[in-house]
């Protein structure tokens, strides 16, 4: 199968080409991300392979119909940013990669909670400098706190392992939550927010979960609460965000993923002027911890996500049933 690779970085050349020599794919790179103007580089391909920021919609999927793509693999477990019911309409076969390391992201989400916590970016900075000040570097101890999670996939679980190694009590929400969570205190939403010290987000974005915290949910929330991000930007309102952390009632902020994401990460913006004003009023707040979507950023990862998602195109092309495709609901 030849195959196109959107949004190419040096680390998808790299674990790809790693990857394909154990398949006959034909891979090919593009460092342009997927829209409409981009649909046409795939002409000759039978696949186009996509990652969380590039666009599927109806009218790049009709693109990449007519430019002779049968099959679309995202590179991730979210498929948000595809109309599925448009590419089946097509005839274009989706797969994704539901699960690579459920362990990198929730790791990555404690190390934001570390460093927000105990401020170590601040204090790395002070030492650099010769400052060995313990001056506004005091946290608290995440034992015995109340940690809220929000989505409870194989994320989410990782997620709460963590914690509860950490000796906090575990609170969940899951509209549809796994059966017996292993020491998880299932909750309404509402009693999610009212209880928990920390809460951490990871559920898929839907149009049910879109902006799911937002203005009324942080009203809701304990004063001074710390709230985590490592799923998808369009979970939580930006702006009602900003509002919650200038009247101080959101402690703090930490977010691997951002609304707007698509304009700024995965690209080296360090000569240039920021022309979100949002993201810019973010990073004003010494109370916030901003990264730019590196929770999947393990070597297991990228090598799983390699290996799966040319597993999953090897198994459309020899008619093999895949629990990966997704089909509409």
């Amino acid at each position: 199968m030849k195959i196109l690779l959107y949004s190419a970085k040096l680390y998808d050349r790299e674990y790809f080409s790693a990857a394909a020599a154990s398949f006959n794919h034909q891979v090919e790179y593009s460092d342009a991300s997927l829209d409409i103007k981009t649909a046409v580089l795939a002409a000759g391909c039978n696949a186009a392979c996509i990652f969380v920021n590039d666009r599927a919609d109806a009218p790049v999927l009709q693109a990449l119909r007519a430019a002779g793509v049968r099959t679309l693999a995202l590179r991730c477990a979210g498929f948000n940013n595809v109309d599925i019911p448009e590419a089946e309409r097509l005839g274009i076969a989706v797969v994704r990669v539901p699960a690579y390391s459920p362990e990198a992201v929730a790791e990555h989400a404690c190390a934001l909670l570390m460093t927000l916590n105990r401020k170590t970016h601040k204090a790395y900075n002070r030492v650099r400098e010769g400052n060995f000040s313990l001056e506004h570097l005091t946290g608290f101890n995440i034992h015995g706190k109340t940690v809220g999670i929000i989505g409870l996939g194989r994320i989410g679980l990782a997620f709460a392992r963590i914690m509860n190694g950490f000796g906090s009590k575990v609170l969940g929400y899951d509209p549809l939550p796994p059966a017996n969570p292993e020491n998880i205190n299932l909750v309404s939403l509402d009693e999610l927010a009212a209880q928990s010290d920390i809460i951490s987000l990871h559920c898929p974005l839907s149009p049910g979960t879109k902006h799911i915290i937002n203005a009324a949910f942080l009203a809701k929330m304990k004063a001074g609460a710390f709230l985590i991000n490592t799923g998808r930007g369009g979970l939580l309102c930006t702006e009602d965000a900003i509002q919650a952390l200038k009247t101080q009632h959101l402690g703090a902020l930490a977010i691997d993923v951002y609304e707007q994401e698509e304009k700024l990460f995965f690209r080296d913006l360090s000569e240039s002027i920021i022309p979100d004003e949002l993201v810019l009023r973010l990073m004003s707040f010494p109370n916030v911890l901003i990264t730019g979507h590196q929770a999947f950023f393990t070597r297991e990862a990228l090598a799983e996500i390699a290996h799966t998602t040319l597993q999953n195109l090897a198994d459309i092309e020899q008619g093999t049933a895949t629990p990966n495709r997704i089909r509409p609901v």
